[in-house]
């Protein structure tokens, strides 16, 4: 039986997501498949590319072709080169840390109840909100000495 590594595809109309799977060469493209090796995502920044190295690597080892495709992938994740005994790829690019969202949302709540120190910019607006009274006492001693001196 001739086995393939190729891509199955699954996902919505203009957002395909694949699976990269082991299946022999004659199913259909999105028929049935012998073992899922790994997920590819290509419209997310950066694009998810997750494969098991180790099932790879023994069905690569036992005579499974890969697509072009998933050939590509492999030699991205560096799967490809580690088979043929090459030198190691550049890493991929990874996404970046997410922030929590209900963290932020918990310093929000605690900084609008008084409880914690605010963000910087309410802090800023209460700076600026502090300067002109700071002028207007000034104004007011300037006020009765005015009135002293006409008497």
């Amino acid at each position: 039986m001739a086995v393939k590594i190729r891509l199955l595809r699954m996902g919505k109309i203009r957002n395909p997501q694949y699976r990269i799977v082991v299946a022999d060469s004659r199913t259909k493209r999105d028929g049935r498949a012998i073992e899922f090796v790994g997920v590819y995502q290509p419209k997310e920044d950066p694009s998810v590319i997750e494969v098991r190295s180790e099932r790879v690597q023994y069905w690569l080892s036992v005579g499974a072709q890969p697509s072009e495709a998933v050939q590509r992938l492999l030699e991205l994740t560096g799967d490809w080169q580690k088979f043929k005994g090459l030198p190691a790829p550049p890493p991929l690019k990874v996404a970046p840390e997410r922030a929590d969202r209900k963290a932020a949302y918990e310093a929000e709540a605690k900084a609008a109840a008084g409880l914690a120190d605010a963000p910087t910019k309410p802090a800023k607006k209460a700076a600026k909100a502090e300067a002109p009274k700071a002028e207007e006492p000034k104004a007011e001693e300037q006020a009765p000495a005015d009135s002293g001196e006409q008497a």
